[in-house]
C-alpha cells in the first residue's frame, strides 16, 4: 500500500477525518486571531481599547473552536452525551480549582471585581492588574521591599478562584482617589494656631486641584451605594497628648500619586515651618525613668 493509499484510507475513517478537521480549524483560527491581534497592535493607539479588542478576538477564537468540536460530533449526540457525562464527573473532581478559576474569569469579564488597569490587593499582594487570563490574573506588584506605592518590578500571577475565597480590595474601581494622612507633633508652648494655619494652607496647595474632581466622583459613588457624604476637602485636626500637641493632616490624593502627594505636602509644610522656627518647635516623645538605682543606670549606659 502506497503512502497516498494510506492517507486515503485514514481519511475514510470518520473519527480520524473529524480529528483532522478539528486540527485544521484550530490552526486556521489561531493564525487568523494572531494576525488580527497584530494588526490591532499596530493600528489601535489607545492601550485600554487595544487590550480589550485582543481579548475579544481570543475569546471568539475559543468559541469558534468549541463550536467546531461540538458540530463534528453532532450526528452521535447520544454517545457524546454519555462520554461527556462520565468524563465531566472525573474532570470536575480532579480539576475543581481550575473550574473555579474559569468561573472567576467569567465573573471578572464583566468587571464585577476589577478590570485591567485597576490597582487591587489580593491576599496581601498589592499591584496593578495588567492582564486577566482564563485561569490567572497578572499583577505588576507595588510596595513590599519598596516603600510607598511604587512598582518593585515583580510580576505576580494569582488564580482567578481567589475572588470567591478572599476579600478583594480595589483602590480605583468607583472612586479612584484615596485619603491619606500626615501626623505632626508640636511642642507645648509653640504657636499652635500658626502651625495649624501652615498645615491647612499646605494641604490646600497640594490637594486643592483634586477636590472638585473627587467631589464629583463621590457624588456618583453616593448615588450607587448606601454611604454617607464624606468630606473630600483637606482637614486638619488636633489632639493633646502627654508629650506634645499632635496635628493630623487629612487630604485627598489620586490612588497612583499617594507617595508623590505626601512628598509635596511634606515639602510645603517644612517650607512654612522654617519661616516660624522661633515660635514653632517640633515635638518628640520623652521617656521618664523613675526609681532606678545608680547601678541600673550604669548598666543601661553600657
Amino acid at each position: 500500500m502506497t503512502f497516498f493509499d494510506q492517507v486515503e484510507h485514514a481519511l475514510s475513517d470518520p473519527l480520524l477525518s473529524r480529528i483532522g478537521l478539528i486540527l485544521v480549524v484550530v490552526i486556521v483560527v489561531s493564525v487568523v486571531v494572531r494576525a488580527l491581534q497584530a494588526v490591532i497592535g499596530r493600528q489601535v493607539a489607545d492601550q485600554s481599547v487595544r487590550y480589550r479588542m485582543r481579548k475579544l478576538l481570543a475569546f471568539l477564537g475559543y468559541a469558534i473552536g468549541a463550536i467546531v468540536i461540538v458540530a463534528s460530533f453532532s450526528d452521535n449526540w447520544g454517545q457524546v452525551t454519555v462520554l461527556f457525562g462520565v468524563a465531566g464527573a472525573g474532570i470536575a473532581f480532579a480539576l475543581q480549582e481550575v473550574i473555579v478559576s474559569i468561573a472567576g474569569w467569567a465573573t471578572l469579564s464583566f468587571g464585577v471585581f476589577y478590570r485591567p488597569g485597576d490597582r487591587v490587593k489580593l491576599g496581601g499582594i498589592v499591584g496593578d492588574v495588567i492582564d486577566i487570563g482564563v485561569l490567572r490574573t497578572t499583577l505588576m506588584e507595588t510596595g513590599d521591599w519598596v516603600s510607598g506605592d511604587l512598582y518593585n518590578g515583580r510580576v505576580v500571577r494569582v488564580a482567578n478562584s481567589f475572588v470567591f475565597k478572599e476579600p478583594v480590595f480595589n483602590y480605583s474601581a468607583d472612586f479612584p482617589f484615596l485619603w491619606d494622612e500626615i501626623k505632626l507633633p508640636i511642642r507645648y508652648g509653640s504657636d499652635w494656631r500658626t502651625a495649624e494655619k501652615i498645615l491647612t494652607e499646605a494641604a490646600q496647595a497640594v490637594s486643592g486641584g483634586l477636590v472638585e474632581k473627587s467631589e464629583t466622583r463621590w457624588e456618583r459613588f453616593v448615588e450607587k451605594y448606601l454611604i454617607e457624604r464624606a468630606r473630600v476637602a483637606p482637614l486638619v485636626t488636633m489632639v493633646v497628648t502627654g508629650d506634645f500637641i499632635e496635628f493630623t493632616v487629612r487630604y485627598i490624593t489620586d490612588y497612583k500619586s499617594r507617595r508623590t502627594s505626601k512628598d509635596a505636602l511634606s515639602r510645603e509644610i517644612l517650607a512654612g515651618l522654617e519661616q516660624h522656627h522661633d515660635t514653632i518647635v517640633l515635638g518628640a516623645t520623652t521617656i521618664e525613668l523613675l526609681g532606678l538605682s545608680e547601678k541600673s543606670m550604669r548598666e543601661m549606659r553600657s
